[in-house]
């Protein structure tokens, strides 16, 4: 691994060069304007993957924006990786609040701020230069090597389990790896093991035909404004429980080794608020902050629209109220069945004065995996060599859904090796990259695979 090691130092003029002309490309996948710039953007991730040494390299077009395929097989006995990540970027809104241009790469106190440095382009980059690195020394790579880049992880990613669920096949692997998260703080490297899942609903009050006039109706006729309320107040028991019938059924509990592991987390729970501007926290009575994020299914209101919300004072007696919610969800509970609860509840809850529909829009299932699995011991080995320092377990309270999709279809679990930091913008105005945990994230990558080719998988 020498060898393999200095390349990489010796490289990292070259990398930044490389990351900021992959970083200059507008790949905003939910924008039309930016079609062809995505398309780009996928052709550079060839090009990258070409040039790292894959033998096959592919760009498989979909009803959206293309995936990229690529592999190199070295011997069928060795574990296989499939390396996960996603080339499209979010929107740069509002433009007015960044300090330098999101498509002009610029590194400011050993940071490196672009729109896509930490979500995904910086992180998904890793795991080209390490296998690039194996290749140019002279070595073969210790592990088959398989890529799944897209580009529409930003809008939801319609078209990647369609592509997953009809290349089974070819995508076939042992592990993936998926660098899209972030350690728990500066200086301290993390392995994610599980994620919440999600379902997500749009619901709609309607009352009379048309707006009316508060004066002249209000006190006879119903206020769709005040249902919703009413519905969306009632979620909710004064010790921060969801009162969905049985919701918490199928809830999973912590055991006690992932207690102390998240006791063994460097969080403060004053400088937590400090840093989101609140005085106190709220939630689930009984349970700590990090069970709260990360362990614990949420119910919450995403956003509220009824009635008069211009400047001024308009007095109207709304006809429609509309709110759109959310669940995260927890091993094992499964968002099909969360959803027909839901549904079930909020109907039973609507008064016969007005008429409700609900809307599913989209959702992902909870995920987690076992801290004693043979690649996340090769992870917290490479972690170590890599950034000098045993890395921690942790969850994430959000949710990727294609980590569920590989347990599901591939019957893979997945390694969440995530090189970005809390603090580092990944969907807000000046997003950025720590440099040193990126140089530390290639070698951390290229000790995976060497160790996961000694895990016995």
């Amino acid at each position: 691994m020498k060898k393999v090691i200095e390349y990489i130092q010796e490289n990292h003029d070259r990398y930044i060069g490389e990351l900021n002309e992959f970083l200059r490309i507008p790949s905003v996948s939910t924008d039309p304007e930016h079609h062809e710039a995505v398309k780009t953007a996928a052709e550079f991730v060839a090009k990258q993957l070409q040039e790292a040494g894959m033998t096959t390299v592919e760009i498989f077009p979909t009803e959206g924006h293309p995936i990229v395929y690529a592999e190199r097989l070295v011997e069928a006995a060795k574990p296989t990786l499939l390396v996960y990540g996603h080339y499209d970027v979010q929107p740069v809104d509002p433009i007015e609040l960044w300090e330098s241009a999101p498509f002009e790469p610029t590194i400011r106190n050993g940071e490196l701020y672009a729109r896509g440095a930490a979500d995904d382009k910086g992180q998904v980059f890793i795991h080209f230069k390490s296998a690039e690195a194996f290749l140019n020394t002279g070595r073969q790579l210790p592990v088959n090597i398989k890529y799944l880049i897209e580009g529409e992880e930003e809008i939801g990613s319609p078209h990647l389990d369609p592509f997953i669920e009809t290349h089974q096949d070819l995508l076939k692997a042992d592990v993936a790896m998926v660098s899209d998260t972030a350690m728990f703080a500066h200086g301290v490297p993390s392995i994610c093991y599980g994620l919440r899942g999600l379902t997500y609903f749009q619901l709609d009050l309607q009352g009379a035909d048309t707006d009316l006039h508060s004066g002249s109706f209000g006190g006879a006729v119903v206020n769709p404004a005040f249902e919703l309320s009413k519905i969306l107040t009632a979620m909710k028991d004064e010790a921060g429980r969801i009162t969905i019938p049985h919701f918490y059924d199928d809830v999973r509990e912590l055991t006690e080794r992932e207690r102390a592991e998240f006791a063994r987390l460097p969080f403060d729970e004053s400088s937590y608020k400090q840093a989101i501007g609140l005085k106190e926290l709220s939630g689930e009575e009984g349970c700590t902050p990090l069970e709260r994020l990360w362990v614990r299914p949420t119910f919450e209101i995403n956003g509220l629209e009824s009635g008069f919300t211009g400047k001024g004072a308009k007095t109207v007696l709304p006809a429609k109220a509309m709110a759109k919610v959310s669940m995260r969800l927890v091993p094992d509970q499964d968002p099909d069945k969360i959803a027909d609860l839901f549904e079930d509840y909020v109907h039973a809850l609507t008064p016969s004065s007005v008429h409700l529909e609900t809307t599913r829009m989209h959702g992902g299932k909870p995920w987690v995996a076992s801290l004693d699995h043979p690649a996340l011991k090769a992870a917290t080995q490479a972690i170590k060599k890599g950034f000098g320092k045993e890395p921690v377990f942790q969850r994430e309270g959000g949710s990727i859904p294609v980590v569920a999709t590989f347990a599901e279809l591939l019957n893979i679990p997945s390694v969440l090796m995530g090189i970005g930091l809390p603090d580092e913008n990944a969907h807000a105005p000046n997003e950025k990259l720590n440099l040193d945990n990126f140089y530390a994230g290639i070698k951390s990558s290229a000790y995976f695979l060497d160790e996961l080719s000694r895990s016995g998988l």
